[in-house]
């Protein structure tokens, strides 16, 4: 059998970047850019009012000026105006263009106003140029704003809609395919039989796949070698990752591997020295990666955390994050398998992401799932694992 790390290796080695498409703005989030976003203007492109006031001259408050004839008022998204005279003010609103000749807006809450004139409150202190953003000041026009390769979220869409990008260029999305394989199996809608389930690791792939932004096309073929060899040759036609939930042990009925050799997958391991999924094949084509994972619901989800995802991700050239964890108590696990341990989350006073073991009742146990927000990934070569070590963890909740 082959290692964690030696697949990981192997998979790395077999990564794509995927090619670039235009979208449109309202489409793009939680894609991943592949041009540089420049300033088209300054930002502020003008030297912005921060707070609703006055905007004086702040040689006249120097002078001793504590009362202002008040010229007009100016909202936000009017024209620039000037301040024609010394001794005057303009009242204005967050967001106005700071008058020509002012520099230094003093707050409605430090005023009073009658009879046009502007007064300051005894003991109010002011600063030269407060409360006004100067233009520039944040970046300058032809400045790079956000850097291709930037998975895109809330934080840059303001700043794609500040710069006018209706449409953005970004990397292509693979097109997934999930597939459940076995006669046991029936829809949801359906009452199963006392031999028989219901559907279920398709669509908790899938919806773990929508929700990190990638979506799938959900298929089921019986264990039928014709009809699985012909499903199976259309569905790589069509997608660039396979996934596929069980067939791929050493059953009489797990015909998976040998098909997908047939249909001409390069074959790059099987079995893996790990638990759950331990019996996990993978290969490729020269458009398409085949995850074929175990059909026990745990050894799934851990095979589509810890490997197809990440694989996802380095496709639109995005490494993914890796999160640590201690683990909170002392577990043992004697096999010399690298084990991905079920855990409950949680950050302790002193801020450390802590690790609850959660094993459940093995790789079938699709409930305790619910319970636990993760995986801790602990290696080979020890049979104890202490409280308060760290490890990689793999949260799908937290």
């Amino acid at each position: 059998m082959i290692t964690v790390a030696e697949i990981d290796k192997i998979i790395l080695d077999l990564v794509k970047i995927t090619d670039t498409e235009v979208v449109n703005f309202s489409n793009c989030l939680g894609r991943v850019l592949a041009e540089d976003i420049i300033a088209d203007r300054d930002f502020p492109p003008f030297d912005r009012v921060m707070m609703d006031g006055i905007a004086v001259r702040y040689t006249d408050w120097q002078a001793g000026k504590r009362s202002f004839n008040v010229q007009e008022l100016l909202p936000a998204g009017s024209p620039s105006v000037t301040l024609q005279e010394s001794g005057s003010c303009i009242e204005v609103m967050t967001g106005a263009v700071c008058p020509v000749y002012a520099d230094t807006i003093i707050k409605y809450e430090e005023i009073t106003i009658k009879d046009g004139i502007a007064f300051i409150d005894n003991g109010i202190e002011v600063k030269a140029q407060q409360h006004v953003h100067p233009q520039g000041s944040d970046r300058k026009a032809n400045d790079v704003l956000i850097k291709k390769g930037k998975l895109l979220t809330a934080a840059e869409i303001g700043v794609l809609a500040t710069v006018g990008k209706s449409k953005v260029l970004v990397q292509q999305r693979m097109s997934v395919g999930i597939i459940a394989t076995g006669d046991e199996l029936v829809e949801i809608n359906e009452t199963p039989r006392a031999h028989q389930i219901r559907k279920s690791n398709v669509y908790n792939l899938q919806a773990h796949l929508t929700a990190k932004g990638f979506k799938s096309n959900i298929f089921h073929i019986v264990d039928d070698k014709k009809k699985l060899r012909k499903s199976l040759e259309k569905i790589l036609n069509n997608h660039q990752v396979v996934i596929l939930s069980g067939g791929v042990s050493k059953g009489k009925l797990d015909f998976v591997p040998e098909i997908l050799t047939e249909l001409g997958v390069k074959k790059h391991f099987h079995f893996v020295k790990q638990r759950p999924g331990k019996p996990f094949w993978f290969g490729t084509t020269n458009n398409t990666a085949v995850f074929a994972l175990p059909g026990n619901p745990t050894s799934t989800f851990v095979g589509l955390n810890r490997y197809v995802l990440p694989f996802l991700l380095r496709s639109e050239g995005i490494e993914p994050v890796k999160i640590k964890a201690r683990l909170a108590q002392d577990f043992t696990f004697k096999p010399d398998l690298t084990y991905f341990l079920q855990v409950q989350l949680a950050y302790d006073e002193e801020g450390h992401l802590m690790a609850t073991p959660l094993p459940g009742h093995g790789s079938g146990d699709l409930a305790n799932l619910v319970d636990a927000d993760g995986f801790l990934e602990l290696p080979t070569g020890t049979t104890t694992f202490k409280a308060g070590k760290v490890f990689d963890c793999f949260a799908y909740r937290f």
